[in-house]
């Protein structure tokens, strides 16, 4: 089974647009953790969550089948959101739109940096991206589409 093709740059730039949100508290990171928690266990979805913001860790679940690399992942993904302010899956599609790869020409650490799906910026209105939102432990399109769907039901309550 092939993974899924990423989505088309437009439409990961829509997704950031249409999931900003008016407020992003303690609460609000609890109540968005726990709701992608509900939907890997729906799906046995071997994976790591992480919520932040600033440089606060409000929200962090590992849920089984999850490893250590799932954490390292989680921090080298939301990195790249924190350093270029959108998906880190959005990031590597602009990569490879220009034929080349964030590794090859970013000019920034693999270790350190993964453009790769699964981290989504946490946006506010009238404040910008104030934090991220991260899921590591599936195909990185699974990853992406899991956040996305959590924020969509996240803002649709």
């Amino acid at each position: 089974m092939t993974a899924p093709a990423a989505p088309e740059i437009a439409d990961l730039e829509e997704q950031e647009r249409r999931l900003t949100l008016q407020r992003f508290t303690h609460d609000d990171a609890w109540a968005l953790g726990t709701l992608l928690v509900e939907l890997a266990r729906e799906r046995e979805a071997p994976v790591a969550i992480d919520i932040r913001r600033g440089g606060q860790q409000l929200f962090h679940a590992a849920l089984p089948g999850s490893t250590p690399d799932n954490d390292a992942w989680i921090d080298r993904k939301r990195r790249v959101v924190e350093r270029y302010g959108c998906s880190s899956l959005l990031v590597g599609s602009r990569f490879r739109a220009k034929g080349t790869t964030f590794e090859e020409s970013s000019r920034l650490d693999p270790d350190t940096y993964a453009a790769h799906g699964g981290a989504f910026p946490i946006a506010v209105t009238g404040a910008g991206v104030i934090g991220t939102v991260v899921v590591s432990g599936l195909p990185q399109v699974e990853d992406h589409k899991m956040v996305v769907e959590a924020l969509e039901k996240f803002l649709a309550e």
